[in-house]
């Protein structure tokens, strides 16, 4: 056959392979193969607001909102110059329609490059891109002409573990999009000056340039370093990027974390060698020596006053008046001084004062004492957004710089301050004097308010008690939830509970919270697939007080698990006495790396599994954790709150007795919403097919196990969990009493399957055996276990519709405990009695 047939039939076989593939089929089962068209666009979006971003270089967008972008939109950042603000402004945008009279350009490329747009009254930049919150970090035309441009620099490639180059059309997963926006932040803090040794002027002493031109991004872990070395013919100066774990000639450098390239002196043999290194956007460009600041004579021309962009040096009104930018003293390097913390009032020894470079600066001194016992002194001007030394300035506002102590390592210490007004950071107060207190007339000031206050709470505490003793059967009415009555917003959260392991008040305010909280984590309680728990304190008032709470710890590459489970636990609707009471989320940086923390109330009782192993349970222990189980999901499932307002139902999809915890009052609690879906009426029949073959294989319901859920009707996802249910209900029942001899806790399935079967295994187990856990014929010489056992049969039946809906499951079990109730009164102990069970089946 000659060549043309073969490529015409290879053809032909290729289309009908590829072409085969049906759309549902090329995104569910072969994600690889999905259009485009199928990503959801993450992008930053904020209302324009005020920036500090000068156009120059690399900027971040400052915007802490993240949406869903609609359709064909894609990221877009607009940054706007006017002579009053510079504004910056973050959005989805279709990039087939216009933007303020401008066209986007770039919509498909994966970084957003800044460029300038015509306008007459302002200047305007613009950039479009196609990524996961690619409009987070916008790169500005004008890095064309920097001698640090990208253009002449090799930027690191954004790869995956596994070094395979990650294109902006491939469906990156979304740890690997974290790892390369959290890559992108961070490039700044290494890029470098990068020289070979070269002659130099600099005498070693004030402060000298690197003169070194080309620049370029270092590797992971390696920071800015630059080395001086004087011998009898010459001095060079030799800057680099360089790992300081790793020896450098012989020498480990010591001070890699500084955002200054501060000089220390090394031994060598034959030479002078000194050495820096430095965290910071070129901070090896300028080399501090130690007396650059004792002797302001001795600055030569190499040295470089901290302002040489005089534009930013004053600030201009609408009036034609001009503000000069505070004025603060300038240590640039350490010196020396005879200040000491014993002291009430100390002056520092510069003598420079600079103009800061912006308006939002202020002054700062910081005094510290290191190993040997040496005191020395900064001064400078700093942003108060940004960290100093690892520490957030904390009294900026104030007019006086009152030094407060600061935590270090040990051995060393550190002492600083940060004030307002021009010159502030001179005279530094170490405690601030009260004068002409009289600590009588404060105390008679004192009584009235507190006197108040006292009579107030006396009268509250009479009133809750009196009015609780005399109408219990009201006050326990109006303390729950109910649909039949209007009920506010607050007893809707139901979180005011005699029974919880926390604090209503306290959860009401961290949930509130923007700010870290303290907390110390005391001892690892559990491990799953995507996180630790560990019990942990929460600090209060004082060290002596504190909460005991859960904290649910995600490491970086699990961001996907931790934000599912957050939004989860944020909807409002979701409160209820069976969920885990969620207090708040952090976002935390450690030594280890980024962590994500959920922080909610702890349970000592452990999870449902644990405890059914430790403990043999009686019928009234069945009946609450049952009933109580049912409960939760049976509102988990609900389209209201009890009451009555609407909510989004949600489908656990990973139901367990290990993720069921154990309160007290020993009644359970849903957890780890890590894998939940809402069952959001929007969703289409293709975005419910594409949230995947989820869950625990023992657990997982027949058609979840042969993937096929009826997607065209979301009651079926619920009745995949009603499944998962009757499965946790065999457990209980199985540790319970009532059922006469019971053996040692076993999972459902036994032995018949290993300890953490595949789904292959259970495939053979429920579809084609059609296999559930056994339930022995003397379980059923119990009445009530006999109704439990039935409601568990119908509701692990292998046709989904023909299960009970777990609100069914709860009312059931509420109609058990009233009959046991009234057993208690006219019936056995042990049996619900037949009369019983007939008068409510008439």
């Amino acid at each position: 056959m000659d060549p043309v047939g073969c490529l015409w039939i290879s053809t032909v076989l290729w289309s009908l392979t590829a072409g085969g593939l049906t759309p549902y089929r090329r995104s569910a089962e072969y994600p690889m193969l999905s259009s485009d068209q199928d990503r959801i666009q993450l992008c930053k979006f904020c209302e324009p607001r005020p920036t500090t971003c000068t156009g120059d270089f690399i900027c971040p967008s400052d915007c802490s909102v993240t949406s869903i972008c609609n359709g064909t939109e894609v990221c877009v950042a607009v940054w706007r110059r006017t002579t009053k603000t510079i504004t910056m402004e973050v959005m989805c945008h279709d990039p087939e329609v216009e933007l303020y009279d401008h066209k986007l350009g770039d919509s498909v490329s994966d970084k957003c490059v800044m460029q300038n747009k015509q306008s007459q009254r302002e200047s305007l930049y613009m950039c479009s891109c196609k990524g996961e919150e690619c409009n987070d970090l916008l790169y500005f035309e004008s890095m064309k002409e920097n001698p640090v441009s990208f253009n002449n620099v090799n930027v690191p490639s954004l790869q995956n573990e596994n070094h395979v180059s990650l294109s902006s059309t491939t469906a990156i997963p979304t740890h690997q999009k974290e790892y390369q926006k959290s890559l992108t932040e961070k490039i700044t803090e290494r890029f470098c000056r990068i020289c070979e040794p070269r002659p130099t002027n600099c005498a070693g002493s004030g402060l000298c340039r690197s003169n070194c031109d080309n620049s370029n991004f270092c590797e992971k872990f390696e920071v800015c370093v630059a080395v001086w070395r004087n011998s009898t013919e010459k001095s060079t100066v030799e800057v680099m990027c360089h790992n300081p774990k790793a020896e450098l000639y012989g020498h480990r450098l010591d001070n890699s974390i500084s955002e200054r390239c501060q000089m220390q002196k090394k031994e060598s043999v034959g030479e002078s060698l000194y050495m820096c290194s430095c965290k910071g956007l070129l901070c090896n460009d300028d080399l501090l020596f130690r007396g650059a600041v004792d002797d302001p004579n001795s600055l030569s021309n190499n040295i470089v006053v901290q302002n040489t962009n005089k534009d930013n040096l004053y600030e201009s009104k609408d009036d034609g008046t001009v503000i000069l930018n505070r004025q603060c003293y300038l240590c640039i390097v350490n010196v020396t001084t005879k200040c000491d913390t014993t002291q009430d009032l100390c002056e520092n020894d510069c003598t420079i004062v600079t103009t800061c470079e912006s308006a939002k600066e202020v002054c700062v001194a910081v005094w510290r004492k290191d190993e040997t016992e040496t005191t020395t002194m900064d001064a400078m001007c700093h942003d108060p957004r940004k960290p100093l030394f690892d520490h957030m300035l904390d009294d900026y506002n104030s007019s006086k710089c009152l030094m407060k102590e600061k935590k270090m390592a040990a051995g060393e210490t550190m002492y600083m301050c940060s004030c307002n007004d021009s010159e502030c950071n001179k005279n530094l107060y170490f405690r601030e004097v009260v004068k002409n207190w009289n600590p009588y007339v404060a105390l008679i000031s004192l009584l009235p308010p507190i006197g108040i206050a006292v009579a107030v709470i006396i009268t509250f505490y009479c009133y809750r008690v009196l009015r609780k003793n005399k109408h219990p059967s009201e006050w326990d009415k109006h303390n729950k939830c109910t649909k039949h009555k209007g009920c506010s917003d607050d007893h809707a959260i139901m979180i005011d509970d005699d029974r919880s392991d926390i604090s209503s008040t306290c959860a009401n305010n961290l949930n509130h919270n923007t700010e870290l909280l303290p907390i110390e984590l005391d001892t690892l309680v559990g491990k799953g697939r995507f996180a630790e728990v560990y019990k942990a304190k929460l600090k209060q008032n004082t060290s002596e007080q504190f909460e005991t709470v859960a904290v649910k710890i995600f490491p970086y590459e699990e961001y996907g698990s931790w934000k599912m489970e957050k939004e989860i636990f944020s909807d409002i609707n979701l409160k209820h006495e069976n969920i885990l009471q969620f207090l708040t989320a952090e976002e935390r940086k450690t030594d280890l790396g980024k962590q994500y923390w959920l922080i909610t109330a702890f349970h000592s009782q452990g999870n449902l599994q644990d405890y059914l192993t430790r403990h043999i349970i009686s019928w009234d222990g069945l009946l609450n954790l049952g009933g109580s189980l049912a409960r939760g999901v049976a509102h988990l499932h609900s389209d209201h709150t009890p009451c009555g307002r609407h909510k989004t139902p949600i489908v656990h999809r990973d139901l367990k007795s290990s993720n069921i915890l154990v309160k007290n009052d020993l009644t359970c609690c849903l957890c780890d919403f890590g894998l939940s879906l809402w069952l959001d009426p929007s969703l289409s029949v293709d975005d419910l097919a594409n949230s995947g073959q989820v869950g625990t294989a023992r657990y997982m319901a027949p058609e979840v196990l042969e993937s096929r859920i009826n997607l065209e009707n979301m009651e079926s996802f619920k009745q995949t969990d009603v499944y998962s249910m009757a499965l946790v209900l065999w457990e209980i029942t199985s540790r319970c009493t009532a059922i006469g001899e019971v053996k040692d806790y076993e999972p459902p399935f036994g032995s018949k399957v290993r300890e953490h079967p595949c789904v292959e295994s259970m495939k053979d187990n429920v579809l084609r055996d059609r296999g559930r856990p056994e339930i022995i014929n003397n379980w059923l010489n119990h009445q009530g276990i006999q109704l439990v056992c039935e409601t568990i049969t119908e509701c692990w039946d292998h046709d989904p519709e023909a299960r009970l809906t777990a609100q069914c499951v709860a009312e059931r079990f509420t109609e058990m405990e009233q009959l046991d109730r009234l057993s208690d009164r006219s019936c056995s102990e042990e049996k619900i009695p037949e009369d019983c069970l007939e008068d409510t089946t008439k």
